[in-house]
């Protein structure tokens, strides 16, 4: 579509560094602001709705205190075709083609197209699949649209010559081809992209046929959208039409002009004016005030930087100049005013340079500074690192609805219930900020806690509720803090469950209707939210997120009247399909003067200082997306653009802003652990001051004095722990096993009995060493009982009952893959080995007890100390002594360190064994000591005697005896301090408290605390 016939189109710049939208809004109220109503009349079409809002601002600060009336300001993407219909009544066939059917909303099409996708069995995708399928199907039909083209001429791009899967690809994009334009007959609804091209192409014909009798100023677009482009045509040549470009070169050479491509900053507007049918040298610069500080001229720096490569040899012939190369003069150091930049080592610290820049800038009154960046995990970490000054800012790009306080509770949500709310699931669910289950949300996090100590810690138990409850009622009480949590705690998860009930049991039974879903998962969420005072719905819908999640809920419940049904279990990625892509962007900034903003949101903007971040390639630009449909040549078969034409459009972006009057570009050298490359436009950058003999170097200190934000004033070293608790708050009953650790890890004992802090299992944890112990212990234990009576010999098919005293013990544990896979023929290993030993054992030794509790008190400095045990067998021989046997299914403690005293757990219990200690044991000399390893490998048992003949045993354990009485009185002197591993030769190779004593902080070299 062309312009008016015999018009001449009227066609301005502003120059890159200018504040755009001030010099349009300054110019416009010059030539209208005499009269209140003239200026109303006025249409300006701008590229985005945050341009107009940015325009309505200038209005405003250029009006200062005149009352004004502003001009009529439209994003030039979303012309009201119901208002245009009014206007173009008596224009015959216009009127028409206006009545247009209503656009397919992106939640009903992505439900269609997914249907479509389902209807072909051949693939086996799931639901989820077949949804984010939809999701790429639903890009492609806007790209084809917004280029208009055609589908029918997909079935000539596929030759023979090419890979079968695109001749798969092809037969798959029947859904768009074939079937899609059926569908959106039966909606009598258009693809978005199409109704704005019908709307687009409308105006301009209207404006052609009629050209309106105000002024029409577009201003600021590059006319990247075809129909866009044909408009902006149009209005240049209308009576009173004029078009303001952003920032195009007129200086650039011809031959360099000439070479432009997709990836160049010109390219667009040097296509744009080319569809307007405008000369380069024809297009004016737009009147402006003069500044008050000039911007620093860059044009020609950015030229350079962003010259075409088939002329960068012009580099090495003449060098960079300022102005034209015919008569310009070699680059200087005044292009480099106000011009910083920052190679951060590290994102983090990226961010954390950025935010004292800006933190800097807002101290001098009135001045505005704003972080244009594309990486939102920067926009993220700059605006937490705003927020230890007290200064919010809003990303104004916006952030994922999943990302979301709302996306990720009603996230949650879907999954907890999913996962029958399996701990892990349930403690992130039940922990999120809008989660108060009725109660005050103070009370309400004290009981999750509660609830996480006392039955979400350890073995995951049984699904749902139920299983929590029944985990509640077999918990131990040193899991409460008070009795009667028990029953409060049951309570919660009585009523928890009641609220989920009606969304667990639609998820657990037949596939059921996606609109009844999403009732059931959003009347659970709203119940959840509830506060005592205030409704769940309240909490959820109040915020710009809680709109927005509103909106698309609505969206679906009304789009998915005719999905088909769709399972339980993939409804929490079916959800996720379903939001992903929805963006949630604030209304309003939090700060007046700072600003964090997306490339597109900063177009036409011009702060006092702008902060370009995150200048590493694939980041900005980005890396061109891999279209899944379409090949490169087949792209340009089709005549769809290159996927280097959105580097083009990002690199115009990076030019307008790198313009401005103060700019720092910052980098970081590694993201997530890994180097990085430079922005090619930095590249550019640096080997054009390069041939200047110019160097871009950034201020180093802002890393510096970011990082020294954090430092503390002196870093001393880090001596080990030594606490000296009171006397009376010392233990005075310990086990066999804590003597040992007494001796080598003071400190452990300290954390467990004085301060009384005892490690928390972990979430969901799989069965350990500890649990295939205990496993393994109790099916000996078991089968030592049961065959007692058998003394010299045991009975015929002892290994099978073994076997099965084995499977009664694993049974618990039977859920866990590796109890499956590892253990349990590891323990089909072990049976033989042990009714082999227990053969031999019996011809000496006669059963007495197993896993069997004994203490002893005794007297030190006239205080009582209780020493308690648990064997886990004793023997009698024929002569009336005992035989301990310690399984162990772990490592044995060496014979060395046993005779050095480090693992007495033997020779204490021999010494509890020998004063009638023991239950249903008498008072008995102690004849042997025996650790029996039970491994299940090669070999799969092994049999180690410990202390040697009887007179050497006897002393090992008077050794014992007398070594814990002094180590007691040792601790009960006050001096003692309980040091964390004051033996490094014999230390244990882990504790739960390493991290309380902070080892590895003075482990590294610190010297000893007295």
């Amino acid at each position: 579509m062309t312009g008016t016939a015999g018009a001449s189109p009227t066609v301005w710049t502003i120059a890159p560094g200018r504040p755009f939208v001030d010099d349009l809004a300054a110019e416009l109220l010059r030539r209208h602001g005499g009269d209140l109503l003239a200026l109303s009349r006025v249409t300006v079409l701008l590229p985005t709705r945050r341009a107009c809002r940015s325009l309505r601002e200038a209005f405003l600060r250029a009006a200062v205190d005149r009352p004004l009336t502003p001009p009529r300001m439209e994003p030039i993407g979303d012309i009201d075709a119901e208002a245009l219909s009014v206007t173009v009544q008596d224009l015959p066939g216009l009127a028409d083609r206006l009545d247009l059917p209503d656009a397919v909303s992106g939640a009903r099409r992505q439900l269609l197209l997914g249907k479509l996708i389902l209807a072909r069995g051949d693939l086996g995708l799931t639901v989820e699949q077949a949804l984010w399928l939809a999701a790429d199907l639903a890009r492609l039909i806007d790209e084809v649209h917004t280029h208009r083209l055609d589908f029918d001429r997909l079935h000539d791009l596929v030759p023979d010559a090419l890979a079968r899967h695109w001749q798969d690809t092809l037969r798959f994009l029947e859904i768009v081809t074939a079937f899609w334009p059926a569908v959106l007959a039966d909606e009598g609804m258009i693809d978005p992209a199409a109704r704005r091209n019908l709307v687009l192409n409308a105006q301009a014909e209207a404006w052609q046929r009629r050209p309106p009798d105000h002024p029409v100023i577009a201003a600021g677009s590059t006319g990247s959208i075809p129909a866009t482009a044909d408009l902006l045509a149009v209005v240049a040549r209308l009576p009173r039409g004029e078009v303001v470009l952003p920032g195009l070169d007129r200086d650039m050479d011809e031959e360099s002009w000439a070479a432009l491509d997709d990836p160049h900053p010109q390219f667009g507007l040097k296509r744009l004016i080319e569809k307007i049918g405008v000369a380069r040298s024809a297009v004016r610069d737009w009147p402006g005030p003069p500044a008050d500080d000039p911007a620093p001229d860059r044009s020609a720096l950015v030229r350079e930087a962003m010259r075409p490569a088939a002329t960068t040899d012009a580099w090495r012939r003449s060098g960079p100049v300022v102005g034209s190369p015919t008569g310009g003069k070699p680059l200087g150091a005044a292009a480099l005013d106000g011009l910083s930049r920052i190679d951060a080592p590290t994102a983090r610290e990226e961010a954390a340079a950025i935010a004292l820049v800006m933190r800097h800038a807002l101290e001098t009154p009135g001045r505005t500074v704003a972080l244009v960046t594309p990486d939102r995990g920067l926009a993220r970490r700059v605006a937490a690192a705003m927020d230890r000054w007290g200064v919010q800012v809003d990303d104004s790009a916006g952030r994922s609805l999943a990302d979301t306080p709302v996306g990720s509770y009603l996230r949650q949500t879907a999954m907890a219930a999913a996962e029958r709310f399996a701990p892990v699931a349930l403690l992130s669910l039940l922990k999120h900020p809008l989660a108060s289950g009725g109660e005050p949300t103070p009370a309400f996090r004290a009981h999750v806690r509660a609830l996480e100590r006392a039955a979400l810690r350890g073995p995951r138990p049984a699904p749902g509720f139920a299983g929590v409850v029944d985990a509640l009622r077999r918990a131990s009480v040193d899991r409460f803090a008070r009795p009667r949590d028990r029953d409060r705690l049951i309570a919660l998860a009585a009523r928890l469950q009641d609220l989920a009930r009606p969304f667990v049991e639609r998820l657990s039974g037949p596939p059921s209707s996606l609109p009844g879903l999403l009732r059931d998962h959003i009347a659970f969420a709203e119940a959840l939210a509830a506060g005592d005072e205030t409704t769940g719905a309240d909490r959820l819908w109040r915020r710009d997120d809680g709109e927005a999640a509103a909106e698309l809920i609505n969206d679906l419940a009304s789009a998915a009247q005719d999905f088909p049904n769709v399972d339980g279990s993939a409804y929490p990625g079916l959800f996720d399909a379903l939001t992903a892509g929805r963006m949630v962007r604030p209304r309003y900034g939090d700060h007046p003067r700072a600003m964090i903003w997306g490339p597109l949101e900063a177009r036409l903007q011009c702060p006092d200082l702008v902060v370009l971040g995150g200048l590493n390639e694939g980041t900005w630009p980005a890396t061109p997306p891999v279209d899944p449909w379409l090949s490169r040549p087949m792209r340009a078969d089709f005549g769809l653009p290159p996927p280097e034409r959105r580097i083009g459009l990002s690199a115009h972006d990076f030019a307008q802003a790198f313009s401005g009057p103060s700019v720092v570009l910052t980098r970081a050298q590694r993201v997530d652990g890994a180097p990085t490359v430079p922005s090619r436009w930095l590249l550019r950058l640096d080997a054009v001051l390069a041939g200047a003999g110019l160097a871009l170097s950034g201020p180093s200190h802002w890393v510096g004095w970011a990082a020294a934000l954090d430092a503390p004033d002196a870093v001393s070293p880090v001596p080990p722990p030594a606490p000296r608790p009171p006397v009376a708050a010392r233990p005075r009953r310990l086990s066999v096993t804590e003597i040992g650790t007494w001796m080598v890890d003071p400190y452990a004992i300290y954390a467990r009995h004085v301060l009384r802090l005892a490690p928390l299992d972990p979430l969901e944890a799989d069965p350990g060493a500890a649990e295939r112990g205990s496993a393994i212990h109790g099916a000996l234990a078991r089968f030592v009982a049961a065959t007692a009576e058998y003394e010299d010999d045991l009975p015929a098919g002892a290994e099978d009952r073994l076997l099965a005293l084995g499977r009664d013990a694993f049974a618990e544990l039977a859920a866990s893959p590796s109890v499956v896979a590892l253990w349990w023929p590891r323990f089909e290993r072990l049976a033989g080995w042990i009714v082999e030993a227990e053969r031999t054992y019996r011809s000496m030794a006669r059963p007495l007890v197993q896993e069997v509790p004994g203490q002893v008190v005794m007297d030190v400095a006239g205080r009582p100390f209780t020493l308690i045990a648990r064997a886990d067998r004793i023997d009698r021989f024929a002569d009336g002594g005992l035989s301990i046997v310690d399984y162990k299914t772990g490592q044995v403690p060496a014979e060395s360190i046993v005779a050095l005293g480090y693992a007495p757990q033997l020779p204490l219990e021999a010494m509890i064994a020998a004063g009638g200690g023991f239950a249903g044991v008498g008072a008995a000399p102690v004849r042997a000591l025996a650790h029996w390893r039970l491994t299940g490998g090669t070999p799969p048992g092994e049999i180690r005697q410990t202390g040697g003949g009887p007179s050497a045993l006897d002393a090992l354990v008077a050794d014992a005896s007398d070594g814990l009485r002094r180590l007691v009185a040792r601790f009960d002197d006050p001096a003692t301090p309980y040091r964390s591993r004051p033996r490094a030769d014999v230390g244990p190779r882990f504790s739960d408290y390493d991290h309380l004593a902070r080892v590895a902080e003075w482990s590294a070299g610190a010297g000893e605390a007295g």
